[in-house]
């Protein structure tokens, strides 16, 4: 399975410290998952120049969008599930990754599935940001698996290179990912299997000619 782990931050200043947790985490991700045999490409928005005008890849003609939207929307197409890394602002989803992925359309994460995985420097983990990212991911298309991941103190968790911090019960943390990552593999593969039966394309197809394709009778 190919799957893309979207790390939700853009956030290198100080303080507070360490700088960029999600940044640790994400890669703590992208190596269990990596683990298991799959195909794991981390996307960090902090490798992609999208201007400073919100013009989304789907609202360009065809082949003529900017060339890191190109590549992450194919990227995004090619892939067999999302990893959605997520800090919590305000009760809510990192608005770096919503940034990200609002410049995508539904038609490129559909039939997929997505998994949520959230942090924080205190003690909730950012759980009360996933509330919101599973209407936000249904929405997208990729529908969340129901297992998700949540880190509290994630900078005693992991070091900075994405490695259990010496003093972390590690075998622990790996069964919990574990859960997640087992889910999302599973709709992953039944996903694949019936988007191969299908030709790929899925019972409710992208809106491509204008807006009143939403419009009801």
């Amino acid at each position: 399975m190919k799957i893309l782990v979207f790390l939700g931050s853009i956030r290198t200043s100080t303080p507070p410290l360490p700088a960029r947790v999600g940044e640790r985490v994400a890669k703590a991700i992208v190596a269990q998952c990596r683990h298991d045999g799959h195909n794991v490409v981390l996307i960090d928005p902090l490798d992609y120049e999208l201007g400073d005008v919100f013009k989304p890849h789907f609202s360009y003609a065809q082949g003529r969008a900017p060339l890191p939207l190109e590549q992450l929307a194919s990227e995004i197409a090619s892939a067999d599930g999302y990893v959605m890394v997520s800090s919590e602002y305000n009760h809510s989803m990192s608005p770096a990754l919503m940034h990200l992925l609002n410049h995508f359309g539904s038609s490129l994460f559909a039939f997929k599935p997505s998994a949520i995985v959230t942090y924080s420097a205190g003690q909730w983990g950012g759980v009360r940001a996933a509330v919101g990212m599973r209407a936000f991911l249904s929405e997208l298309g990729c529908l969340p698996v129901s297992a998700m991941i949540h880190i509290p103190t994630a900078h005693t968790v992991f070091a900075a290179d994405g490695s259990f911090a010496p003093e972390v019960d590690s075998t622990r943390w790996v069964s919990y990912i574990e859960r997640t990552f087992s889910q999302l593999i599973w709709w992953a593969e039944a996903a694949g299997r019936e988007r191969a039966r299908s030709g790929g394309t899925g019972p409710s197809p992208a809106f491509l000619r204008d807006p009143t394709q939403r419009n009801a009778p």
